[in-house]
């Protein structure tokens, strides 16, 4: 069942990818992207049910920021979704962002489409490198624990302080009822990286600071807070 379900997920993001590109060129999927992450950085330190948001980003080791998670399904279903991962710099200031989808599969009764806005701070470096050496799933492949943060989710950042990757979640249409990540796989997006950087690029080269794209200049300083 547990292979099952990671070929679901990883099925739900090849689709998903898929999808990206019969609406839009690579390039502009990737800039529209990171154009999105500003504005959802920027939504979630001004949400007043996400006051623990800025705290927690400024501590931060990396962030994942999800514009829009697509959730559907009848009976069974799954969820997925393009983004960028960025790292903070020894010297405190945000690296360029290499482009990653998150996908999941879900089961039970279950109806409709959502679409939520998903920000994952990574807090430690151990965590972080899980991820770029783990192309798998949140929690099970990366070893990281995931704690959710969401609006209309009863449980609080408090008892999520404790988890290696704290996500943040805000839903753009409907109402937010809250989930786990865990087992939600993270894929890298290589047609994305090399659209935007080059042939070539990867997310290793991407975060080790060997590629620059300064269309992404307004990004890494909107996470510094200027």
């Amino acid at each position: 069942m547990h292979y099952f379900r990671t070929l679901v997920c990883l099925a739900a993001v090849l689709f998903f990818s898929a999808c990206t590109v019969w609406d839009e060129p690579s390039d502009l999927t990737a800039r529209n992207l990171t154009v999105n992450a500003i504005q959802t950085i920027e939504r979630f330190r001004n949400h007043k049910k996400l006051k623990e948001f800025s705290s927690l980003l400024e501590t931060a080791r990396g962030v994942i920021i999800l514009p829009s998670v697509i959730k559907a399904g009848f009976f069974a279903g799954g969820e997925a979704g393009n983004g960028v991962l960025l790292r903070r710099n020894d010297d405190g200031s945000w690296g360029y962002p290499a482009f990653y989808t998150l996908g999941a599969a879900s089961f039970g009764l279950q109806f409709g489409v959502q679409d939520t806005a998903i920000v994952l701070i990574v807090r430690n470096g151990d965590a972080l490198q899980s991820i770029l050496e783990y192309q798998g799933k949140l929690g099970a492949d990366t070893g990281a624990t995931v704690g959710v943060v969401g609006v209309g989710l009863e449980a609080s950042v408090t008892t999520n302080l404790g988890a290696d990757i704290v996500a943040f979640a805000s839903s753009n249409v409907g109402a937010y009822l809250g989930a786990s990540l865990e087992g939600a796989v993270l894929a890298k997006r290589r047609d994305l990286n090399e659209a935007y950087y080059g042939p070539g690029a990867t997310p290793e080269a991407i975060l080790a600071g060997q590629l620059e794209n300064p269309d992404a200049d307004q990004l890494r300083q909107v996470l510094a807070g200027k």
